[in-house]
């Protein structure tokens, strides 16, 4: 017997299927409101050891692009959530000897793309690999401002780059991301 409380008490009696349904049904609108915008998941690029998080179920793209010369396999694994764009390319080299030029072209090739200003570059501890993170304000092909940050590192004759663009990037979620970055 359940009561309502108000100036008098009385009881309140509902068969017990009705009680059932009314409590399902608002349990499915309290977890519903409560659905996080950022359902953060790990991935681990196929073919690769990095594993990181992304905070929704990634679409994946494939295509060869003119990296350090060569045609170069580049895979991608990528999604929006909150306003915010976040993926992970890996560029095959075949040559190890090859990542150090080849992250400082895919650099500024990612920076010249979005019209950016001068960038910040700052070591990023990514266990496993040497990175760094490039922080830079641009431009969309629209024309309106992004923010954007981006590591790269490699591991092998396999070349990274994580990315995060947003109108305005939200500390704790760059950290989440970046962060999570990580060989196994």
């Amino acid at each position: 017997m359940l009561t309502i409380c108000g100036d008098i008490a009385r009881p309140l009696r509902r068969p017990a299927a009705a009680l059932s349904v009314t409590a399902l049904a608002g349990l499915m609108a309290l977890l519903a409101a409560c659905s996080p915008t950022l359902n953060w998941r790990e991935v681990r690029p196929e073919g690769t050891r990095l594993a990181l998080l992304l905070p929704c179920k990634p679409d994946k793209a494939q295509k060869t692009v003119p990296l350090g010369g060569p045609a170069t396999p580049l895979s991608m694994l990528g999604c929006d959530a909150g306003g915010a764009t976040f993926a992970v390319a890996v560029a095959q080299l075949g040559d190890a000897a090859q990542a150090e030029a080849v992250l400082a072209q895919w650099q500024s090739l990612a920076l010249a793309n979005m019209k950016a200003g001068p960038a910040q570059v700052a070591p990023l501890k990514v266990p496993g690999a040497s990175a760094v993170l490039v922080t830079a304000q641009g431009q969309r092909a629209d024309g309106t401002v992004v923010n954007g940050q981006a590591a790269y590192f490699a591991q092998g004759s396999q070349a990274f780059q994580a990315v995060l663009y947003a109108d305005r990037i939200v500390p704790e979620v760059a950290e989440t991301f970046f962060s999570s970055l990580k060989f196994e």
